[in-house]
């Protein structure tokens, strides 16, 4: 099996859908039409857009597309629906685009959409690859010029796989760090994860991240208690030992859980930040921004600075990250909470104190009051704005 057969499959297995047709002469100029690019049925719609479009409008955006792991395009999807036409396209591959040769004509195409605007173009020129191609997908060459049904395991299902295998190679008990990171892997691995889907929505990602790590240490812990004596101890004292340490451990990864995918977020992000500074009375904030020589260098601009606290829940807590920063009066916390009372809500206000919450959270909180409350993907975009203001500048 050739390399460039191997990653088209592996493509249209990790993507989200995926199409494929045979180049005919009309794409590649030999009617004189070429230029009108790529079509695709109106039944293969889910590839280019998320909903259909009604005849009598023309619609498009633009998308990215890696042609054969060696050439990038920033083409367009279009759908013409005005006038008589009524049909959907793909164009604009700019100079130097290879495929729209003669040469290729009968060659397969396979299109792959990875994530919103992310998508992986693949052309078999060989009959021993459009043949392996087809076989593998179980496609007679009739059944073309649709979308692909779908090979994809079930992200849940992969992910169970992944969990027990990680139980298999770590046979001592993750610290927090490790636990995150094998956690980040594990959902990497099982959802396709990419590094621009991460940016695209940190929220969504970060909550996968939390979740997927509690099914993760849920794992090791039934693994330990059942090697622990099957949960026969000798006396009650044993018993509530041994809980207490489940509690107390259960306590600690939590919270250090959510620092460390935060940390990972940032870094994706490429923010500048350090992690624990030693502010005033030997006070540790969980992440400032840009980092503490800045904060500790009084000629640069606290309007430059960011704070953040990050938090499970905050419900009582909330009141401990306000001195820890002396320099930054307008503070962040980061939480996990859903819902928070009215009179603590004005309490945090008045203290300069705005939320940071995932986005699917925020409409947990009383109406009046998600002014003052912003999510992950509009914190990390203030920061980046602050940074590129301040930090450049010094």
């Amino acid at each position: 099996m050739s390399t460039i057969l191997e990653s088209a499959i592996e493509a249209v297995k990790c993507s989200v859908n995926s199409f494929c047709r045979f180049i005919t002469a009309n794409d590649v100029g030999k009617t004189g039409s070429h230029q009108s690019g790529f079509y695709i049925p109106k039944s293969a719609w889910q590839l280019l857009f998320d909903t259909p479009h009604a005849k009598g409008e023309n619609k498009d955006r633009m998308i990215r597309i890696d042609w054969n792991d060696c050439h990038v395009t920033d083409s367009r999807a279009i759908y013409y629906g005005a006038g008589t036409r009524n049909e959907y396209r793909i164009t604009r591959f700019g100079r130097g685009f290879p495929y729209l040769e003669e040469k290729y004509s009968g060659s397969l195409m396979i299109f792959a959409r990875m994530d919103y605007d992310s998508y992986k173009g693949y052309i078999l020129e060989s009959d021993e690859d459009i043949d392996g191609f087809l076989a593998y997908f179980d496609l007679a060459p009739t059944e073309l010029n649709q979308l692909i049904k779908s090979h994809r395991i079930d992200p849940e299902q992969e992910l169970i796989a992944i969990i027990n295998n990680t139980l298999i190679e770590h046979t001592i008990f993750p610290n927090t760090e490790q636990m995150s990171a094998l956690a980040r892997a594990a959902c990497s691995k099982a959802y396709k994860l990419t590094e621009a889907q991460i940016i695209q929505n940190p929220d969504a990602v970060l909550l996968n991240f939390v979740n997927k790590e509690y099914q993760l240490f849920r794992a090791f812990e039934e693994r330990e208690f059942i090697a622990t004596n099957r949960g026969n101890f000798p006396d009650c004292q044993s018993l509530i030992e041994f809980s207490n340490s489940l509690v107390n451990r259960r306590k600690s990864r939590a919270g250090k859980s959510l620092e460390h995918h935060l940390a990972y977020i940032f870094e994706i992000e490429k923010l500048i930040f350090e992690c624990q500074v030693v502010t005033e009375g030997n006070k540790k904030p969980d992440f400032i921004f840009p980092d503490g020589v800045s904060y500790h260098n009084l000629i640069f601009p606290s309007e430059g600075l960011t704070f953040l606290g990050a938090k499970t829940t905050c419900k009582d807590r909330w009141r401990q990250v306000l001195n820890e920063a002396d320099r930054i009066p307008n503070k962040h916390l980061f939480t996990l909470q859903q819902g928070i009372s009215m009179n603590q809500l004005e309490e945090m206000k008045q203290e300069n104190l705005t939320l940071v919450v995932p986005e699917p959270n925020i409409k947990t909180f009383d109406v009046r009051h998600r002014d003052n409350i912003v999510s992950l993907k509009q914190f990390i975009s203030e920061v980046k704005e602050r940074q590129t203001t301040y930090y450049s500048a010094v």
